[in-house]
């Protein structure tokens, strides 16, 4: 699987840019879960870099790493003015975290292609005390409140994209990639998530979004 995916997103990477893309549309929402003093920030799954760079606006350093070796060429091609962000090729399975090494652990759309229970338990381990972890991801639809907020969710992003972008839909070449790596992600339901959360990250808030999305905002206990 972790082949796949490297090769999914090599070949996302040689497309145009999406400028209309679910994940960007929350970026401002976990940016402001960050700690008033970020020290050291680890982004997990960075892309591009788009938001590793906000993070770097916000933290004294950032690490920021990738499977796919042509995203990370691009996220550092993008990233020149940035002399605290470094941008690394890895697979964030076997990556060895330093233990209590980082303010802030953030993931967006990357949670769902990792064994879920061990990454958790992995990030949790690499948060200083006071450190925030901050997760974005992809749930499966499994109650009826869910098929509600899909309903609404499809409307609402062909309006968005048309507003934002003059088109209904992404480029072909694009969206024939997205759905060619879809063909094999599996995502959560909700509830697993919630599930997961009270096991190993107790007092995590877990928040359903639009457009398919959730959030994980956990806060380590500081040392008093």
């Amino acid at each position: 699987m972790t082949s796949q995916v490297e090769r999914d997103f090599d070949r996302i990477a040689l497309l145009p840019d999406d400028p209309w893309d679910h994940n960007r549309h929350y970026h401002d929402l976990l940016l402001r879960e960050l700690p008033p003093s970020c020290g050291r920030a680890l982004e997990i799954g960075c892309g591009t870099g788009e938001f590793s760079r906000l993070l770097a606006a916000r933290s004294r350093q950032v690490l920021a790493i990738d499977l796919s070796p042509n995203m990370i060429r691009l996220a550092r091609d993008r990233s020149r003015g940035f002399a605290n962000l470094e941008f690394r090729v890895a697979d964030a399975e076997s990556l060895e975290l330093p233990r209590e090494g980082f303010d802030c652990v953030a993931s967006i759309a990357t949670l769902h292609h990792l064994e879920t229970a061990a990454t958790l338990a992995r990030w949790r381990e690499a948060l200083a005390p006071g450190g925030v972890l901050l997760v974005l991801d992809l749930f499966r639809p499994s109650r009826l409140r869910d098929l509600g907020a899909s309903a609404v969710a499809f409307p609402l992003n062909v309006l968005v994209r048309l507003a934002k972008t003059g088109r209904l839909r992404p480029h072909p070449q694009l969206r024939c990639a997205w759905e060619a790596h879809g063909r094999h992600d599996r995502y959560p339901s909700l509830g697993e998530v919630r599930s997961l959360c009270a096991a190993l990250l107790p007092g995590a808030r877990v928040r359903q979004h639009l457009f398919w999305r959730y959030s994980i905002v956990w806060r380590k206990k500081a040392i008093s």
